[in-house]
Order: C-alpha cells, then structure tokens, then sequence
C-alpha cells in the first residue's frame, strides 16, 4: 500500500472526511484490520485568510509548497491538495515536486464523462468558479460549464467563509443553494459540481433534482485507488 500525502487545513472541516472516507473506503476493499497510510500537514487557515485579503497568492503558495514538501519528506507517495480552490497552485506545484498530485478536477472530470454527461454546474469559492484553473481541466475533458450569476456567487463565497469553514450549517443557507441548482438547470445543466470540499457537508444527492458530483469524494476515492494500484 502507498502512502497518501494530505495538505489540509483548508478547512479543517473537510479534511476530518477526507481522512474518514479515506480509511473507511481502505478497509472496505481490504477487510480485516486494514486502514490507509496517511501523511497528514493541517494548515493554520487564519493565515491563509490573512494573506488572501491582501491579495497575496504568492504568499499562500508559499504555505502549500512548504505543506507538500514536508509531507513528501515524511514518506508521502502522493499528495492531495484538500481544497478545490487551491488548485489554482497544482500546476506549479507539480513542476516542483518528484512524486504524483492527484488532481481533483482532473478526477471529477473522469466521474462526470463516465456518466456522459456534457453541461455541468460549478459550485465554489469565487476563485474557483471565476479563474481558470478548474474550469480549463474540465474544457479539456470536453465538459461546458455554467457558474451562478454574481449575486449567488456572492452568497455561495459568504456561506464558504461565515458558515461552513466554522461546521455551522443553517437550513436557510441549504435552501438558497436548492434555488441556485434549480437556476442552472433551466440554464441547461445536466449535473452539478460541489466544487468545494465543504460545501458536501450542507448539500446532500437529496437536495438536488440533478446528479451532485461531490468533489470531497471523489478526490478521496482517486487517492485511495493510487494507494492500492
């Protein structure tokens, strides 16, 4: 079994599921009293907070690298970046390191052409739904993508930020996000892409009318099939 190499942090939150799914998923493929190995580097995201109000990428950069260099020194066979957004660093992170990043879009994007689907909804950060580095991995798998106007991203960035990166989760915000799914579906969308790792935690496949490509799980079930292969 290869060792998997996490980077998380970001929040925290999210990476107690992916270590969950992660172990749970170990352990049902190989019974017994078989569970991953894990390299875990939880980044303090106060400081990430800090240096995103000033707009300074390479900063945050700066903690990722320094993140996955020290997971790979302690024996890491591959490492995860265990945040959606913060794979606007993957391609540079790549060229600097001598062992796989597993890509969640590049995985998503994999789950979604299985299921044949050609027009999907992307829900996340605002960086992630407005830069390129995500929607470009998608594009080149084929798959269009449709992003919530600009007053729901907003929304969807405030709940991200005051809501779910604290574990607080509120009936109202679930409410808005159903409402947003049911606009991009008029607008032709065929699935949609929980394109944060904690917006999973607030929207369940019961939610929504359309098929919900949970990222947070996917990505974790990538990590583990590279364990076990």
């Amino acid at each position: 079994m290869k060792t998997i190499g996490l980077v998380g942090g970001t929040g925290w939150i999210s990476t107690v599921e992916y270590y969950r799914i992660i172990n749970e998923e170990i352990n049902k493929r190989l019974g017994g009293m078989d569970f991953a190995k894990c390299i875990l580097f939880s980044l303090n995201y106060g400081e990430i907070d800090s240096l995103n109000k000033k707009n300074d990428s390479a900063g945050i950069y700066s903690l990722v690298s320094d993140a996955a260099i020290k997971v790979i020194n302690a024996g890491a066979d591959c490492v995860l970046l265990c945040a959606n957004t913060f794979h606007q660093f993957a391609d540079q992170l790549e060229q600097e390191i001598n062992i796989p990043l597993i890509h969640v879009a590049h995985a998503t994007a994999k789950r979604i052409n299985k299921q044949g689907l050609k027009k999907v909804g992307l829900l996340g950060t605002k960086q992630t739904m407005e830069m390129d580095f995500y929607k470009s991995k998608l594009k080149e798998n084929n798959i269009d993508i449709i992003i919530p106007r600009q007053d729901d991203r907003d929304f969807i960035q405030r709940t991200i930020s005051n809501e779910l990166l604290k574990s607080i989760f509120i009936e109202k915000s679930r409410e808005q996000f159903k409402m947003i799914i049911a606009k991009m579906q008029v607008e032709g969308a065929e699935g949609i892409i929980l394109g944060c790792t904690e917006i999973p935690l607030l929207i369940k496949q019961s939610d929504s009318p359309l098929p919900l490509f949970n990222t947070l799980e996917i990505h974790s079930l990538a990590a583990v099939d590279f364990a076990l292969m």
